[in-house]
């Protein structure tokens, strides 16, 4: 199963399996059994009855949890977005590679592997406001990327990004799918603030009027996107091919999959939340798709850090549901 077009990959999408509904009633059953009272691990139990759907069983294990940070230079970082300048994103490539990043602690912490997948990083997008950011060749080669970045045999995905001036970039593809203003989905990023705020509002708004005829998700990516993003969304939809489930990180790349829920509606459906991010407009976005986040500690920092974080919270539910004794096991009474 691959794809060669966006509208092969449309055809894919349209095509994807859904959860195994049997695993989950049969996970319904076993959580309704368990030594505790009802409801009284809250969203634990509803955590671990989706896991166990997508992964076809209704007393699952996570085993093999994957991390994939992508990483793309966007043009739009030449006209002043960042408070970072473009060459950070091959530093902290290096970074990845040499262990030394956040991302990396949080992976190791949590039992995952991690992989970096720089994305021509010598040849950044073109500036979105002069034109799309990429061909239709440039984004299907990044989203097949992601695509082929992902182990069949994990049973968790975790994606992130690096790509200074990418916050532009899911601002304007923010505003673009889910309508409004420039400003209420343009924020500070890196730490971008007063008159240079006002500059990226600016250059999102130019974007936004240069592109007011983008057709679905899909196009809108190709169109303000860049390729970490586009690597990113072919990971999501790799894994819902595979019935993987997938922890969403903060802004970015909920930006990123918001394209995929805009050419699909039910997309999305393997995929919670991780965090809340600091980035003003992101709880927004989380709203409009329907994601209600597991944790919020006013991170920012992207690379998928708090997707990974949240990789305990998902690791905590699956061991209560399946490692739980119900009450005949314990020779507790059930009232």
């Amino acid at each position: 199963m691959s794809f060669e077009t966006l509208d092969e990959l449309r055809a894919l999408l349209a095509a994807m399996p859904g959860p195994d509904t049997a695993a989950q009633t049969g996970a319904a059953e076993r959580n309704g059994q368990l030594t505790k009272p009802p409801g009284a691990l809250g969203r634990l139990e509803d955590l671990a009855q989706w896991y166990a759907g997508w992964r076809g069983t209704p007393r699952p294990a996570i085993e093999a949890p994957q991390v994939i940070v992508f990483a793309g230079n966007h043009g739009v970082a030449a006209r002043g977005v960042s408070a970072f300048p473009p060459e950070v994103t091959v530093q902290m490539v290096a970074n990845f590679a040499a262990g030394g990043a956040a991302i990396n602690q949080l992976a190791g912490a949590f039992g995952a592997r991690m992989d970096v997948v720089p994305l021509e990083l010598d040849r950044p997008t073109a500036d979105f406001t002069a034109g799309p950011a990429m061909t239709d060749a440039d984004v299907v080669a990044a989203l097949r990327a992601g695509w082929d970045a992902v182990d069949a045999g994990s049973d968790l995905l975790v994606v992130g990004e690096m790509g200074i001036g990418n916050t532009t970039s899911a601002s304007a593809i923010a505003a673009r799918l889910f309508g409004g203003a420039a400003a209420d989905w343009t924020g500070a990023g890196t730490g971008v603030v007063g008159d240079a705020l006002a500059q990226k509002t600016a250059i999102v708004d130019a974007g936004l009027s240069r592109h007011a005829d983008a057709g679905d998700g899909l196009d809108v990516l190709r169109r303000l996107g860049g390729r970490e993003l586009a690597g990113m969304a072919g990971a999501i939809a790799r894994a819902r091919s595979l019935r993987i489930p997938v922890i969403l990180d903060g802004f970015i790349c909920t930006a990123a999959a918001a394209t995929l829920a805009k050419t699909e509606a039910a997309a999305l459906d393997h995929c919670v939340a991780g965090h809340l991010s600091a980035e003003g407009a992101h709880g927004r976005m989380l709203d409009a798709l329907g994601k209600a986040p597991l944790l919020s500690l006013g991170l920012r920092l992207g690379e998928g850090s708090g997707a990974a974080l949240a990789i305990g919270v998902l690791k905590g539910a699956i061991a209560c549901h399946s490692g739980m004794a119900t009450f005949a096991e314990a020779g507790v009474a059930d009232g």
